[in-house]
């Protein structure tokens, strides 16, 4: 291999051991993929390859990443929307026939492990990294993580607590939920916490709220993959999820979730949406 296939918002550079992405910065060009600039991703990184029909005369080439290959992945932990997907190419469908033999190319030259690898095998955005959450300013310099609270968003236990340092040795994991969805949010998910972190990310001081255009997904996910890359390279295996709540947490969530509802802050759509969310936690 050693040829590029050029489709919408990126490039495709297949060699011999990798696929090499370069994503465009145009201004149609989703946001993450400017941030991510380029990225190679190792054939051993891959579990997969499929081609497919796409919206509105094009066809789209997948490369389903291996799990436990990919931090960005692993944090996203699959709520990137498709348009959003760095390992989709979208190809006018014209190039069907092209896209078809570097697919066949691709799947020729995979392996057929498909266990998590020890280690992850695209590389991490690399720290420093900071962005604005709705209640604080959180930095990454490759060490620890940082909160600084803002005093127009943060909650009263959050000052009281005041800014936070992390050092990734004390972490366990990075828990990322989408600012795109409701209650959106990045709490490090410590080894041995001195108490039980809060259910709700607004009380805890180990996490920061997403909202209102704050902790956008090209700045809040790869600021969660890299702090992720940097907790697995000191320790165990990092966790991506929180534990499931306590029933009566979940009962309180919902609560308040219908008078946001009642109160016409929240959409038909999202009341039923994220009720099925708390209500599968249980």
């Amino acid at each position: 291999m050693g040829d590029v296939l050029a489709g919408f918002h990126a490039a495709w550079e297949f060699e011999s051991d990798s696929v090499l992405i370069r994503f465009e910065r145009g201004i149609r060009t989703p946001k993450l993929f400017q941030a991510l600039g380029e990225r190679r991703i190792p054939l051993e990184a891959i579990a997969g390859v499929t081609l497919t029909p796409g919206k509105r005369g094009t066809v789209v080439l997948h490369a389903a990443p291996r799990a436990g290959a990919d931090p960005l992945m692993e944090a996203a932990a699959g709520q990137l929307k498709e348009g959003g997907d760095p390992y989709r190419l979208v190809l006018p469908a014209d190039r069907e026939t092209l896209a078809e033999y570097y697919a066949d190319e691709l799947r020729a030259a995979l392996t057929e492990d498909a266990e998590p690898p020890e280690r992850y095998l695209v590389a991490p955005p690399e720290a420093p990294l900071h962005f604005k959450a709705y209640d604080g300013k959180a930095s990454f310099d490759g060490k620890a993580v940082s909160f600084r609270w803002f005093w127009t968003g943060a909650s009263s236990a959050k000052w009281k607590a005041g800014d936070q340092s992390f050092p990734v040795t004390g972490l366990s994991g990075v828990e990322w939920r989408s600012p795109e969805v409701f209650e959106g949010h990045l709490r490090l998910l410590r080894r041995e916490p001195a108490t039980a972190q809060p259910a709700q990310a607004d009380q805890d001081p180990a996490a920061v709220v997403f909202g209102l255009g704050y902790g956008p997904v090209h700045e809040s996910l790869p600021f969660a993959a890299s702090v992720l890359a940097a907790v697995r390279a000191s320790g165990p295996t990092p966790v991506t999820a929180a534990p499931r709540r306590d029933p009566a947490d979940i009962a309180d969530r919902i609560r308040h979730l219908g008078e946001l509802h009642q109160a016409g802050l929240v959409t038909d759509e999202e009341f039923t949406t994220k009720k099925a969310e708390l209500l599968a936690e249980l």
